[in-house]
């Protein structure tokens, strides 16, 4: 099913998309110039049950997906196959990774972020008390291989602990592969709930522009000039490191690795790249970063496989960019000069640690597990932290939009080279309605040799 028919034409999505932005903009100005309460609640209300709609489906959506994508896979040939393209997969996730994390120590560096002080600005009790409780919970690594394990099954879904719905997933969808026929009752239905949920996304995102309206417009009302002036050098160099890897790195590697026209996959990974922009958030956006791959000629059996991986733990600019300019901002307001050993470790966590960045929170674990493992003080981490929240509806617009357009170039990337990559489908023009993935599927019957 081509999901981004489902709901609209991308250039009409993006002109809608750009007109929200627009106007939940201008509507926070106006709500906070006129002193209008009932104006700032209508606009967070808005945007907060766009938000919660998004977010009803993200458990679900993580375990189908990655349940299907992995039995999927059998389409494509035997396990040394599927072993192949995962470890390829994963093996560029990390080498995108490396590269983004080098780029934010390079533009951090640059910018220098909380040097100097920060003129009189303080965090709020609010984000204080937040940051803190965010530093226990997420600050160090005993925290995240005991998060891991899930207590039970059950309860890994009710409280929506997407990192331990990620382990189950991983691990009942390999079972489910290694029993073949056995498992295709149980991998039928979990396809079926795969397309629910897709379906019901379709209809959500039909709101986007509603719930763009709201979610700027509250920001802008609420924070005001806090959203850039206060912390403005974090937050322009978090977005010039993340537009580096968008339009330098990502075209690139398109261009001489996977030979593929950067336009072209911008033209066609725009939708999802927009999408994820607006809501901020990697697994909403999945079925849209599906179908992108899918239309730049990624065989849909492999994309079913990777995007979803990558919702989850392919984020540069959440668990490479940001955290390498966040542990320097701390690190000044601190007073401490960072050693080489210490951007070493920001390398290190950006590589091996992106499993920890796994939903909704993956930006905080990011910026904790960082700060900690290259020794930075707790009680700076948190004040760091605080002063972060005020500003990060902004950051996070751009680090999602970042990370989405990684989980889409990876797998046309690891398709090149793998000969699945469908010339036919990627040359075709960008509002011509693309092939379903059953007749793709079709022409890719051939695995690539080992």
């Amino acid at each position: 099913m081509s999901f981004v028919r489902t709901y609209t034409k991308p250039r009409v999505f993006a002109a809608a998309v750009l007109g929200s932005l627009v106007v939940g903009a201008l509507l926070g100005v106006l709500a906070r110039q006129t002193g209008a309460g009932w104006l700032t609640d209508l606009l967070d209300q808005i945007g907060t049950i766009f938000t919660t709609l998004l977010q009803i489906a993200v458990i679900p959506l993580v375990f189908t997906a990655i349940v299907v994508g992995i039995n999927s896979l059998r389409k494509l040939g035997g396990g040394r196959t599927a072993a192949r393209l995962g470890g390829k997969t994963v093996m560029w996730f990390a080498i995108t990774s490396f590269i983004a994390s080098l780029i934010g120590i390079a533009v951090g560096r640059i910018f220098n972020p909380g040097s100097g002080g920060l003129g009189g600005v303080t965090a709020t009790a609010k984000n204080a008390d937040k940051a803190a409780a965010s530093v226990d919970h997420w600050g160090s690594w005993d925290a995240f291989v005991n998060g891991l394990l899930p207590e039970n099954f059950v309860k890994a879904f009710s409280d929506g602990e997407t990192l331990q719905v990620l382990f189950l997933a991983l691990v009942i969808g390999a079972a489910a592969y290694s029993l073949g026929d056995k498992a295709k009752p149980f991998v039928d239905f979990t396809t079926s709930v795969f397309e629910i949920i897709q379906r019901y996304l379709g209809w959500i995102v039909r709101l986007a522009p509603i719930g763009i309206i709201g979610l700027i417009g509250a920001a802008v009302s609420n924070y005001g000039d806090a959203l850039f002036r206060p912390l403005f050098s974090t937050t322009l160099a978090v977005y010039v490191g993340c537009l580096l890897v968008l339009f330098v790195v990502y075209p690139i590697l398109l261009r001489f690795v996977a030979k593929v026209s950067p336009l072209k996959f911008f033209s066609k990974a725009g939708t999802a790249i927009q999408f994820a922009f607006a809501s901020q958030s990697s697994a909403a956006t999945l079925p849209l970063t599906r179908q992108s791959a899918v239309n730049l000629g990624v065989q849909p059996a492999y994309a079913a496989f990777a995007t979803p991986l990558g919702s989850a733990t392919k984020m540069d600019g959440c668990a490479a960019v940001f955290p390498a300019i966040a542990a320097i901002f701390v690190a000044n307001l601190a007073g401490v000069s960072l050693n080489f050993w210490q951007y070493v470790g920001i390398v290190v966590v950006a590589v091996v640690g992106a499993l920890a960045t796994a939903g909704t929170t993956g930006w905080l674990t990011a910026f904790t597990l960082t700060t900690s493992f290259i020794g930075l003080d707790a009680k700076q981490v948190a004040l760091g932290l605080a002063l972060i929240y005020s500003v990060n509806p902004i950051m996070d617009m751009m680090r999602t939009a970042t990370n989405v357009a990684g989980q889409i170039v990876v797998p046309v990337v690891v398709a090149r080279g793998e000969g699945l990559l469908d010339e036919e489908v990627l040359n075709a023009p960008t509002d011509r309605p693309q092939h379903s993935d059953e007749g793709t599927e079709a022409r890719h019957t051939e695995p690539a040799p080992a």
